[in-house]
């Protein structure tokens, strides 16, 4: 007898694309993971709920250090999917799996990781088709909200509220109050830039670096400002 395989047991499988945070950790790990507190303990919810990946490569650790690593992460509820760049000869059973060929373009796809202001329900993230190099949102990106568009340049036409974000593989450009997390260059473009109406934001990064609320000068906040990356170092003026 002939076996139909599309009856109702069949399996499906689909792929789909994420976009997993990278951390590249660097020795020695007590100062990176005490870099990383102090990220995790000025940015509420940043690694919650997002799959990360972990970049080993050129780091001439052994496998008794990656599993310490591997520990002390679990213990800052940062979840490894996986591990890129490593030696074969350092992965072992029970470890995230090795991972390669992992391109710098849309992965992305997360729930909103923190909780909504005045009881508001978390949307997920919104991902934009890569037909064009930028897009325009033309309405406020509320608390809980994502928008990413690892492709190229990203314009709000209207605020970005405290917790919610905007994550663009070009620049950021915010006609509107941006009080919540504002990510340029997030694909490997220091080039890209920050621009907004009035500066009141949480966190504010460029091709990875980053800064946060506390570090940015008083007499910046609420102006219109542009930010860029300049050796290594967020930059920022206001605008005329």
């Amino acid at each position: 007898m002939t076996k139909v395989l599309t009856d109702a047991r069949s399996i499906r499988i689909k792929g789909r694309s994420f976009l997993a945070v990278m951390l590249s950790p660097d020795l020695p790990f007590d100062d990176w993971l005490a870099r990383l507190d102090d990220l995790a303990a000025r940015s509420a919810g940043f690694f919650l709920g997002r799959p990360v990946v972990l970049d080993l490569t050129d780091l001439q650790i052994d496998r008794p250090q990656l599993k310490e690593l591997i520990a002390e992460l679990a213990k800052r509820n940062v979840s490894i999917m996986g591990i890129e760049g490593a030696r074969p000869s350092i992965l072992g059973s029970g470890m995230p799996p090795a991972l390669k060929g992992g391109r710098s373009a849309s992965d992305i796809e997360v729930q909103a990781s923190e909780p909504a202001d005045s009881g508001a329900k978390p949307a997920a993230a919104e991902i934009r088709p890569a037909t064009t190099q930028s897009i325009v949102i033309r309405e406020p990106v509320r608390s809980g909200q994502s928008v990413i568009f690892p492709e190229g340049d990203v314009t709000i036409v209207g605020s970005v509220a405290s917790g919610a974000e905007v994550i663009a593989g070009g620049s950021v450009h915010i006609y509107g109050a941006l009080r919540g997390r504002a990510m340029a260059g997030s694909i490997g473009n220091a080039s890209a830039r920050i621009f907004c109406r009035k500066l009141e934001a949480e966190l504010v990064a460029i091709d990875g670096v980053y800064k946060m609320a506390e570090d940015m000068a008083a007499n910046l906040r609420g102006q219109a400002v542009q930010l860029w990356l300049e050796d290594d170092a967020i930059m920022a003026e206001k605008l005329t």
